[in-house]
């Protein structure tokens, strides 16, 4: 089973090496559908008890937050 220092875990960079680790690459071509191919794809890799929890939780976290910033961006750009 993965384990990460769960506090390595802040970016989403970081979040790509844990996927790297599993030969997982996400381009869709648009960062938050990028985000969201992430979130399930760490998904699987909990659910198969190939990561923790503590990493899976962490990960999560950092995405949920990468994916609200690019909501803001976008509600940004739509207002002007």
């Amino acid at each position: 089973m993965y384990r990460d220092n769960v506090n390595s875990l802040r970016t989403l960079y970081d979040v790509q090496q844990v996927l790297k680790a599993f030969g997982t690459y996400v381009y869709v071509g648009k960062r938050e559908w990028d985000i969201e191919v992430m979130a399930l794809e760490l998904d699987r890799l909990y659910q198969m008890n190939a990561i923790d929890k503590p990493t899976w939780l962490q990960a999560k976290i950092v995405l949920t937050h990468e994916h609200r910033i690019e909501e803001e961006k976008a509600k940004k750009a739509d207002e002007h």
